[in-house]
């Protein structure tokens, strides 16, 4: 069966069926006559009706109209608001971007805490790898039973005046050529030249500040060259020094150096080791001291130094003994017979674990200026004035020249003679020395 098609009355003109036209209505003619609802007339149709999806937007506008359109933005961007304190990640909608949150705190606690009940429970397993990956075991340049490297030392400020008291005792121990200053005040002094601070200069007497620096300057440069220079230490000829001194001076010392005696003894200016008896153990000397100045009235300038020394030494191939002979003297300010000394033994072929023994060597001596205005002086050269020396840890008057140091390892002590001083602390230095010549003993080295 067919069905027809009516729509509000409209015939479709497709219909074969439509019956045909009445004569009332052939009386009156059809608007929609020739009508056709192809896609042109839609077209040209003057009102469309909205589609759905825009009336819905439409009513939703009405109350609440739409942002104004930003620009687009790359998902990678980071927004900054005008107070956040933190950037935001957003995406290209602008909406932010959330990240996932990892607990790591947890796992990182749980292993650090059986780490250390693991070392609790194993303390000497763990000294022996601190020592041998670290310390101064033989897996790390060191050797076995060796002990592990110390704590860093705050390095003292040379001093500026005498100390009111003598140093700290430190914890007893053997000190080695690797370790040369433990349990010694040395260990936090300054080392070498940056021992000795001088004074700034000001103008006294008859010399102005910048002489007075100048001749400061000179006192330091002879200190440095006679005692801490390593060749003049390790025995060699002290030629420097010696060429800062006044023609008399001079001569008087290089006599003693050519020929030592108790009674002209070179090692109350310079300080020489023996190379057949001692080799320092290192080229590091440790310092400690204070220079002032004054007045020396109508005559110029006055400078006074207080510098303790402390070399660290080992035995030389043949053992010094006070009841044997004297080692072959110096001549010339050379080194001697004893040359041979320092190719047999040098400190760079000994190994870190030999034990050591410390020199201690004081020196307050005073240095004179004179006007060369008034006096027939050079003003570039030193003149000695009032000086004392104490040697700790060494022989007393060897007469041989040299600086002599006892060695507890290869002295049983029946070469040693009589003491006649009082027991001292060589690295007191808070109060004057005694101006005798009495053979002490020393409460430390």
């Amino acid at each position: 069966m067919r069905r027809h098609l009516h729509t509000d009355g409209v015939p479709i003109a497709e219909d074969p069926d439509f019956p045909p036209p009445s004569s009332e209505q052939e009386q009156e003619p059809d608007p929609f006559a020739g009508l056709v609802l192809d896609d042109d007339f839609v077209k040209a149709a003057a009102v469309k009706e909205q589609s759905g999806r825009a009336r819905h937007l439409a009513a939703k506008w009405k109350n609440n109209p739409p942002e104004e359109p930003q620009p687009w933005r790359p998902p990678t961007e980071i927004r900054r608001g005008r107070f956040d304190r933190k950037a935001k990640r957003v995406d290209a909608w602008g909406n932010p971007v959330r990240r996932s949150k990892r607990n790591w705190q947890t796992p990182v606690f749980v292993l650090l805490a059986a780490s250390v009940v693991l070392a609790g429970l194993n303390v000497d397993r763990l000294h022996t790898w601190y020592d041998t990956h670290i310390g101064a075991g033989p897996g790390n340049g060191g050797t076995a039973g060796a002990p592990m490297s110390p704590k860093p030392i705050t390095t003292q400020a040379p001093e500026t005046a005498a100390p009111s008291a003598a140093p700290s005792t430190e914890a007893p121990d053997n000190p080695t050529v690797d370790h040369p200053w433990a349990g010694s005040p040395a260990l936090a002094w300054p080392a070498g030249a940056d021992g000795i601070a001088l004074p700034p200069g000001q103008a006294t007497g008859t010399f102005g500040a910048d002489e007075v620096t100048a001749k400061l300057q000179l006192v330091k440069a002879f200190l440095v060259a006679s005692n801490l220079d390593p060749a003049v230490v390790a025995g060699g000829s002290p030629q420097a020094a010696l060429g800062m001194l006044d023609r008399q001076e001079r001569d008087t010392a290089t006599a003693a150096l050519a020929h030592p005696s108790t009674d002209h003894d070179p090692t109350i200016w310079f300080s020489r080791f023996n190379p057949r008896t001692a080799v320092p153990a290192g080229d590091v000397v440790k310092v400690q001291g204070h220079t002032s100045f004054e007045s020396d009235g109508d005559h110029g300038l006055l400078v006074h130094t207080d510098y303790t020394f402390v070399y660290a030494l080992v035995p030389g191939p043949d053992v010094y003994w006070p009841s044997a002979a004297p080692s072959p003297s110096p001549q010339g300010g050379g080194s001697g017979g004893a040359g041979g000394g320092t190719q047999s033994v040098g400190w760079l072929q000994l190994k870190g674990s030999t034990e050591v023994t410390r020199d201690i060597v004081r020196r307050e001596q005073d240095f004179r200026f004179a006007d060369p205005a008034r006096y027939d002086v050079d003003p570039t050269k030193l003149e000695l004035g009032k000086g004392y020396s104490d040697m700790g840890n060494n022989y007393c008057q060897t007469g041989d020249g040299w600086l002599e140091p006892t060695f507890p390892q290869t002295d049983a002590g029946g070469g040693r003679e009589a003491q006649t001083g009082p027991t001292s602390d060589p690295y007191d230095h808070s109060k004057p020395l005694p101006e005798n010549d009495k053979c002490g003993t020393i409460s430390r080295s």
